[in-house]
This record gives C-alpha cells, structure tokens and sequence, in this order.
C-alpha cells in the first residue's frame, strides 16, 4: 500500500469516527486498534482547528456526538427488546 493509499485509509477511517463518534465501533470494522483511530481523530482535530480554544469546542463537540450516538443505540436496544417481548412503550 502506498503512502498515498494510507493517508486517504485514515482520511476514511477518521470521518467513519466522526460521524458514528465511536471511534472502538469504527476500529472493529478496520484492522486498527481503538486507541490508534481516537488519535487519527484528534490529529485530525488538531489540523482542522489549530488553535485551542477552537480546538478545545471541536473536542467537546466530538464527545457530545459520542455520548448522543451511545444513546441511540442503547435506545435501539430498548425498543428491539420491547419489541421482542411483545410490550408496547
């Protein structure tokens, strides 16, 4: 794989964690280790928003979507088991 390639594979990797903000979910798809994408995405950070106090918000901003995503899916959860349960909410 060239230099090239691997840059544009973090490039992927790094908006899959961003959008989905869960960085362990995207690492389990790739052959990376969960801390190694977390890193991408803050080395990514860092060059989009190089001063601090931007950076500083674009961080929060990441572990709020992180939190929000989590929750979706502990909500999908819910309602699957609901569902399978036969309950209605």
């Amino acid at each position: 794989m060239s230099q090239t390639d691997s840059s544009e594979f973090k490039q992927q990797v790094v908006r899959e964690a961003r959008e989905t903000g869960n960085a362990a979910l995207v690492a389990r798809q790739h052959p990376w280790n969960p801390a190694m994408v977390r890193r991408w995405v803050r080395e990514a950070l860092t060059a989009e928003y190089p001063d601090l106090p931007a950076l500083s918000l674009a961080e929060e901003n990441e572990r709020l979507k992180r939190l929000l995503a989590e929750r979706d899916l502990q909500i999908a959860m819910l309602q699957d088991f609901l569902r399978k349960k036969g309950s209605r909410w």
